[in-house]
């Protein structure tokens, strides 16, 4: 058991810390709260076969603050997408507007006129007085966040549906537009790119 428990504990710990920190979303990040409460409860077997109580207490905890997560992100968090998925399912065979869960922005791909995925949408700006969305920051290149450039995009060319984003640009208008810091977006929308 405790040969068992001294694999399963850091192997489980550092999956569900690979899946956590990609963030692909409720269902992902609650799937590794899972995994990191296989390896809390592994971490407190082992405390328990080698009589390491402060080792046992830590992960004791731990494990309370992980069943916390599977709620948070298989429970609650999921509910919401999937009430915010089927409303903009819905919205699409019935008449009136079509609806997009806002939430996609910090994370859809957004594909280029052809078709192409041009970038990952990291957010968007709204305007306060009437709630429209002034242009959305999409993500290029890099691997990880590391070298990746930051476009502003007019909210004019961008499309959105329940299923994604679409640009009416391709990958070279979009790596033309002048990239934004990090840290200093604008504070209005940009000029519309040149097709």
């Amino acid at each position: 058991m405790e040969d068992i428990a001294a694999w399963a504990a850091p192997i489980a710990t550092m999956l569900a810390a690979c899946v956590t920190a990609a963030n692909l979303g409720a269902r992902v990040t609650g799937w590794g709260f899972v995994i990191f409460t296989i390896g809390s409860v592994s971490w407190s077997a082992y405390a328990m076969a080698t009589d390491q109580p402060n080792l046992l207490w830590q992960n004791v905890f731990l494990t309370v603050v992980n069943l916390v997560g599977v709620w948070r992100w298989l429970g609650r968090q999921a509910r919401f997408d999937d009430g915010a998925q089927a409303a903009a399912e819905k919205s699409e065979r019935k008449d009136g507007p079509t609806l997009f869960p806002v939430s996609m922005l910090t994370a859809a791909s957004v594909e280029g006129r052809g078709g192409e995925a041009i970038g990952t949408s990291v957010d968007a700006m709204a305007r306060c007085e009437d709630g429209r969305i002034s242009y959305l920051v999409v993500s290029a290149g890099g691997v990880g966040g590391v070298g990746e450039r930051l476009h502003a995009l007019p909210w004019s060319k961008v499309s959105a549906r329940p299923s994604g984003v679409t640009a009416d640009i391709d990958a070279g208008e979009l790596e033309r537009l002048a990239p934004i810091e990090p840290t200093n977006w604008p504070t209005a929308a940009p000029p519309a790119a040149r097709s």
